[in-house]
């Protein structure tokens, strides 16, 4: 097929809104080439001359208009002025849609990722003064002693002995404990914790495995078992893949809630500053309690505690658990979510000025993208900005 054949055949897809995002960005790109502009043009004229009405009155082309740059319709009005009159008109329009094209371009390839309102122009985002880079893998790992270990620092290998268990730092970065003996102290308790920016993962002794999130802890016994049950105590964010001992159900206990499970996988976001905590189920059952209220989570639910009440919705469990594979991924949320999502993770201290946007916003992007380019996704849809001084970003409407 000839490249002429197939920016026909773009267009034509193109007016009847049947574009895909790929194909979009490949017409945009077209505007940018200087082989096809003769073609591309009588594309162009043809349409408008079609719809000539439609485009100068169609309020949706007018909007886009008014968004192009003022410096941009200078440059137009001046080519314009320089052209016969017989093809003034003609040439105007074609400048004209050259322009609406440049703006498109940059149209599709923000609100893709941070799409609000499918109507909306995207504005020319702010140039951040510096960048920031993304959070990673570490934590602190406090023994019973007292001592503290960096785990990002920490070389592979044995990292310590406690009462009959082995800690080691694994290959792949995994914190591990293995029992070696029988367990001398039973009573003597770990924190595994990350601050905002680091995230980690531990395999416990009964070989159960959790991930946890930025600005998260885990405390527990080096034997785990505490009235034959095996028990953590998580504050922040933890993501579970429990081994199956049916002689030692497994609870997870917060400052607002107990999870017992036998051998499944689920996710709980409890941090202090939200004001519900959820925990999804993604296979297996688990029951849960708080102030005297009990609910059992079938896979695919979400408990929602806030105020003592346990609400349970259906729910898209890879919302919950995007953190864990190094995503964002956004559903319809408010700017406030998505900015304590950023600040734990970028490690960012965040203020608002004036009246919050009340906008949704729903999108995906790479947890190790740097500050920029995060912040410029959101601030494409026009409906937040940002000016970051140090490490505090401050958010306008």
């Amino acid at each position: 097929m000839k490249p002429s054949d197939q920016l026909h055949i773009l267009f034509k897809k193109y007016l009847n809104n049947s574009c895909s995002l790929e194909e979009t960005q490949r017409l945009m790109s077209y505007f940018q080439l200087d082989e096809d502009q003769e073609v591309l043009k009588d594309l162009i004229i043809g349409a408008l001359e079609i719809e000539n009405e439609r485009y100068e009155t169609d309020p949706a082309i007018a909007g886009v208009l008014a968004k192009v740059d003022r410096d941009l319709f200078v440059q137009i009005h001046e080519s314009a002025q320089a052209v016969p009159e017989g093809k003034n008109k003609i040439l105007k329009l074609w400048l004209k849609i050259a322009a609406v094209a440049a703006v498109l371009a940059v149209v599709y390839l923000g609100v893709y990722f941070f799409n609000n309102q499918p109507e909306k122009v995207a504005t020319v985002p702010k140039v951040t003064l510096y960048d920031i880079k993304s959070g990673g893998y570490g934590a602190t790992l406090t023994l019973a002693n007292g001592r503290k270990v960096s785990l990002a620092n920490a070389s592979k290998g044995e990292i310590g002995r406690e009462s009959g268990i082995v800690i080691t730092k694994s290959g792949d970065g995994k914190l591990v404990y293995q029992v070696s003996e029988k367990v001398s102290d039973p009573n003597a308790s770990n924190t595994l914790s990350t601050a905002r920016g680091e995230t980690y993962q531990v395999r416990l002794p009964d070989g159960s495995l959790v991930y946890l999130n930025a600005a998260s802890s885990l405390t527990y016994t080096t034997s785990l078992i505490e009235n034959g049950k095996r028990v953590v105590n998580l504050s922040g964010e933890g993501y579970f893949e429990v081994a199956k001992d049916k002689q030692h159900p497994f609870i997870v206990k917060t400052n607002r809630q107990e999870v017992e499970v036998l051998g499944t996988h689920f996710n709980i976001s409890g941090y202090a500053d939200d004001e519900v905590e959820k925990t999804t189920l993604l296979e297996g059952s688990v029951k849960l309690s708080a102030s005297g209220n009990y609910k059992l989570l079938r896979p695919g639910q979400q408990a929602r505690l806030s105020a003592g009440k346990i609400k349970i919705i259906e729910t898209d469990t890879d919302l919950a658990v995007a953190w864990k594979n190094n995503e964002f991924v956004i559903e319809s949320e408010n700017i406030e979510t998505i900015m304590k999502m950023i600040s734990r993770w970028y490690n960012l201290e965040v203020v608002y000025i004036g009246e919050k946007t009340t906008q949704r916003f729903s999108g995906k992007v790479s947890r190790f993208d740097k500050l920029s380019k995060v912040l410029e996704i959101v601030e494409s849809t026009g409906e937040a900005h940002f000016d970051l001084k140090g490490r505090t970003v401050y958010v306008s409407k």
